[in-house]
């Protein structure tokens, strides 16, 4: 058995890198670290910085389209995942503007799952919705 291309993570626990963080320091974040609240039933601020957990995009773009209806700001930080039905039929269709970021980030491990901390085995990328 050979292993996949991009391995999956133990845990969804993986923070925003700080110099991202600093960027929307002023931005509710409706899913964070521990989850007090539950972003995907709760109501969105004015202004929202999301960086869901990455193995559940398509349920967290479904919100991010509903929060997108109702005239919210959203900054989302995602894999460079381009080819998944949520980032074509779901994203994508609510018209943002993408920030491609250059390298690979070094995510914030929140619950030291991970052995070898380093870049994340993928791009990121930011999708502004206006």
């Amino acid at each position: 058995m050979t292993d996949p291309y991009i391995k999956k993570s133990k845990s969804d626990n993986w923070g925003t890198p700080q110099h991202i963080k600093e960027r929307f320091k002023d931005y509710y974040d409706p899913c964070p670290y521990k989850y007090e609240i539950d972003g995907l039933t709760s109501e969105w601020k004015e202004y929202n910085f999301v960086n869901p957990p990455y193995s559940k995009l398509s349920v967290w773009s479904l919100k991010i389209q509903e929060e997108y209806k109702k005239n919210k700001k959203i900054v989302l930080l995602i894999p460079a995942r381009t080819d998944t039905k949520y980032f074509h039929d779901i994203l994508l269709k609510c018209n943002p503007t993408i920030e491609y970021i250059k390298g690979r980030l070094k995510y914030v491990d929140l619950d030291n799952s991970s052995k070898n901390m380093g870049a994340a085995p993928f791009p990121s990328i930011l999708m502004f919705f206006n």
